[in-house]
């Protein structure tokens, strides 16, 4: 409480003091503290009970005054070149604020009623307006576009980004928390229950081996090196059966003997390839990449594999539609729009094709909405207005709105500057404000220290944007499919699609081996042990960590982003053919992680049709692992590109005609027009006549002559005013 008051005292310097005290309380007192368990466990504690005296308002009061601060911002703009001395307050108070979301969001079996209700406290704080105020995201979401609009460079953006991820997912709710909201709106929508959880099934799936780039298959089988010539004495059965799979790793090289490298394969691949035979080994050795089995193992290992497709097959009504339209055509000769039952006519085949269609139709929530979105257009006086329930999702949209493309080009202009590949510009926004000294390194050592630093520094803030743009696109797609769609679209007009092809156009396999960190400065270990002295030796070997999970974690939200910009949008799928996405998006299948994999093969689904036969031909194993981790659509004619959606395309009336759906449901919910033909008119004269109109000061001087002028003067002809009404 004493530290509370004193935060308010004018001194700048002696706030920044008490600033950085309770920072120390927040950061669990580790100075009193023996282990690193101590120091997390008296952090969660002490968050608590900060929170509980009104730490997070005074601190939020605090922000607002140094976002406002000027002078400042006037210094940084005038300084050649900004340092980390330049932010220190606001990092002080980023700090506090995250530590403080990050311990009271994460829920524990041992939490005591008390702190249970502090956090949903908290939580609603956060995510409603509270005193006239918007939520926390809008004001955070403020500080990234004043950044990136050159007005407030100074801002350690990185802090920002962390906060304001943490914060979207303590007030929307995670992954697992999406997937109850997502059971609880189907049960209200009358939709029937889902069959399966994706995360559950991606878990279960193992990774395959990746394609490689060297001989052709036929080819390997004439010629085997000698190190696979082992473990091959089988019957010609056993090596047909190993040839097939992708999920066995009994060779020591990652890369097995498939097909011929294309041209675009070895000009984007680039020197980062030549790096990649010293890696293998490490690879090996990595728990995503099992062991070589035995061969006992081995064929138990086959016996016990489960069988069947990992995922339940989906048909939309629009394909049984069509498949009906086309039946119907052939054996008929005319159809009937959006009838489905009726089968008059059909052979006996249809009849149980249509059948089988209709067991695994699945409705999505999205589709009740588009519905519901056409009856209120067609129907707005009879279906009267709609009931928005005011949930944290539907309040963040409603503020974000207005300002939203300028929200999306914001973030991607940070991402762009993050990226690995990206070039250095002199017009590009600088990101590195709160990491670089005030003074640049001397020696070696330093120098080694801070590209470490600015290395992982770039890594978590790709991280922090991959993860918070996915959260919203899923937030809002559950929240109304029309929210999804504008953020979507904002997205690819700001070229985000490039963008991140653009970030997968490296060696993804050496940045997710990458080892920028320095683990005796990782909070809480630095605070409690000796620190050793820092060698070269000692930073070039890194830690023990064979996989960087950061730098996994955002390449496959960034291909999860890229899978719902471009699922079911023709014109967005024909921009990854264009891109040439078809070689970088294969390197990827290099990283054996499942999850990963699977993201990656839908891409390639979705565009095998356009790549032609050839490609098809020459990437079989490809196919091969589409077919066995990629949901099937019954109906859909991916492998031989003769469905109609592989003819050329009207691709921009597609988007136009979302654009004007977008906009449509935009104006009629959030828009409330005052002269719109549907508000009320009164009619009563002695109600118009007794309303109060406010006139000008100086009317009652000139009222005799408006009078004479205006009425007196003007004849009237009673018959022609009584006839033209």
């Amino acid at each position: 409480m004493g530290l509370l008051d004193r935060l308010e005292v004018v001194s700048r310097e002696r706030r920044l003091k008490v600033a950085r005290a309770v920072l120390y309380l927040a950061q669990g007192t580790f100075g009193e503290c023996d282990s690193e368990v101590d120091v997390l466990h008296w952090s969660r504690y002490n968050c608590f009970l900060l929170y509980q005296m009104g730490t997070f308002s005074a601190f939020l009061e605090l922000l607002h005054m140094e976002i406002d601060n000027s002078q400042a911002c006037s210094s940084a703009l005038r300084k050649p070149a900004i340092s980390i001395a330049d932010s220190t307050e606001l990092r002080v108070l980023l700090s506090v604020m995250y530590l403080l979301v990050e311990n009271i969001r994460l829920e524990r079996e041992t939490d005591s009623c008390r702190w249970r209700t502090a956090r949903e406290t908290f939580r609603t704080e956060l995510s409603f307006s509270m005193h006239n105020e918007e939520p926390f995201a809008l004001l955070l979401f403020s500080m990234v576009t004043k950044f990136c609009s050159g007005l407030a460079p100074h801002f350690p953006i990185k802090k920002v980004l962390l906060l304001l991820w943490k914060v979207v997912m303590f007030t929307l709710g995670g992954f697992e928390h999406l997937q109850v909201l997502k059971i609880q709106k189907r049960a209200e929508l009358g939709l029937p229950p889902l069959t399966e959880d994706s995360i559950q099934v991606v878990k279960s799936m193992r990774a395959a081996s990746p394609p490689s780039y060297t001989l052709d298959l036929g080819e390997s089988q004439l010629a085997p090196p000698p190190s696979k010539l082992r473990g091959r004495r089988g019957s010609r059965r056993q090596l047909l059966t190993k040839q097939d799979s992708l999920d066995i790793y009994n060779e020591r090289d990652l890369f097995k003997t498939e097909e011929p490298a294309t041209e675009e394969e070895e000009e984007s691949a680039g020197d980062g390839e030549r790096t990649l035979d010293g890696e293998l080994d490490l690879l090996e050795q990595d728990p995503l990449v099992p062991p070589p089995p035995s061969q006992a193992s081995l064929s138990a290992e086959r016996v016990a594999f489960p069988k069947g497709l990992p995922w339940a097959p989906k048909v939309r009504q629009k394909d049984i539609e069509h498949f009906l339209e086309m039946s119907r055509n052939k054996f008929i000769g005319f159809t009937l729009g959006q009838d489905t039952d009726t089968l008059v006519g059909l052979p006996r085949p249809i009849h149980e094709s249509v059948k089988t269609l209709k067991q695994h139709k699945y409705i999505s929530i999205a589709d009740v909405q588009i519905k519901n979105e056409e009856d209120l257009e067609k129907c707005p006086m009879s279906l009267g207005e709609e009931v928005v329930p005011e949930t944290p999702c539907e309040i963040l949209y409603q503020g974000m709105l207005y300002s939203l493309p300028q929200y999306m080009i914001a973030l991607l202009k940070i991402l762009l500057a993050a990226a690995p590949t990206s070039k250095a510009k002199t017009d590009s926004i600088n990101i590195l404000a709160d990491v670089l000294p005030e003074e640049m390194p001397i020696t070696v050592l330093q120098s080694m220290k801070l590209g470490i630093d600015v290395n992982r520094h770039k890594e978590i803030i790709v991280k922090s944007i991959s993860a918070l743009l996915l959260l919203l696109l899923k937030h809002f797609r559950l929240n109304h499919i029309y929210q999804f769609e504008y953020v979507s679209q904002h997205l690819v007009f700001a070229n985000c699609i490039p963008l991140i092809l653009k970030f997968f156009n490296q060696n993804i396999l050496s940045y997710i081996t990458a080892k920028n960190s320095i683990s005796v400065l990782d909070y809480p270990c630095c605070t409690i042990q000796d620190l050793p002295e820092l060698t070269t030796e000692s930073l070039e070997a890194g830690d023990n960590n064979q996989f960087c999970w950061r730098n996994l974690f955002s390449c496959i939200n960034l291909l999860r982003l890229l899978n719902k910009l471009t699922k079911w949008k023709h014109s967005r799928t024909m921009m990854l053919v264009v891109f040439k996405s078809a070689p970088i998006l294969k390197r990827a299948l290099k990283v054996k992680q499942a999850m990963l994999q699977l993201y990656v093969l839908k891409l390639l689904k979705i565009q095998t049709k356009y790549l032609g036969r050839q490609w098809r031909k020459s990437n079989m194993k490809t196919m091969s692992a589409i077919y066995q981790k990629v949901r099937h659509r019954m109906n859909d004619d991916w492998a031989y590109g003769n469905d109609i959606d592989a003819r050329p395309w009207d691709f921009q009336a597609e988007e136009c005609t979302l654009r004007a759906n977008i906009e449509a449901f935009n104006s009629r919910r959030y828009d409330k027009p005052q002269d719109s033909e549907f508000s009320p008119v009164d009619n009563c004269l002695q109600s118009v006549l007794g309303q109060r109109l406010d006139l000008p000061e100086d009317f009652h001087y000139s009222y005799e002559l408006w009078l004479e002028r205006e009425v007196f003067s003007q004849p009237i002809c009673w018959e022609e005013l009584l006839q033209n009404h």
